[in-house]
């Protein structure tokens, strides 16, 4: 009964090892040090504090022109979506985190916003599970399930967004 029994609790223990692996925590802190709870799942990301909103996972850089063209598209964005829109966009220039609250703050930034540091792991994990090689600007679109429904390298026109956020918002 004994052997049945650690068998038993092998099995479950090492159940729960690889469930755990197929969903890495890839949660991160932000600019303003609140941490974004995240797990990879099956067909995108579960982020329970954006649960019901359309998401827009951006990577971009401070030396980036069209990443810089879209800022302002963005920032419009979230502030006429605000109740179905959440960008998380992370920064992989290399900017330092103080550099990068400056930069926040001079571009009027209203989205969240971290450093390619601060987010290793979700770097890394987008790029094995896209085949993003670096290029940017690069966006991952969720609808209000966390499913990733579009992923897009370059600029993209601020009415393609809206229309996009129509679309995953139903």
């Amino acid at each position: 009964m004994k052997k049945i029994l650690t068998l038993f609790f092998i099995i479950v223990s090492l159940g729960a090892y690889l469930y755990a692996e197929e969903q890495p925590d890839l949660s991160f802190k932000d600019i303003n040090g609140t941490t974004i709870q995240i797990k990879g799942s099956e067909l995108g990301l579960d982020i329970p504090s954006l649960k019901g909103k359309v998401v827009f996972l951006e990577f971009f850089g401070h030396r980036c022109p069209p990443c810089l063209k879209s800022i302002p598209h963005l920032i419009d964005l979230q502030t006429k979506y605000k109740d179905k829109l959440a960008i998380v966009s992370v920064e992989v220039q290399g900017m330092n985190e103080e550099a990068l609250k400056d930069f926040v703050f001079e571009k009027g930034i209203n989205y969240t916003v971290t450093t390619e540091q601060n987010a290793r792991i979700l770097v890394n994990y987008i790029a094995a599970r896209a085949e993003w090689s670096g290029s940017i600007p690069f966006m991952v679109a969720m609808d209000t399930k966390g499913d990733v429904q579009f992923v897009q390298v370059g600029m993209i026109p601020q009415d393609y967004l809206e229309n996009l956020i129509a679309q995953l918002s139903k």
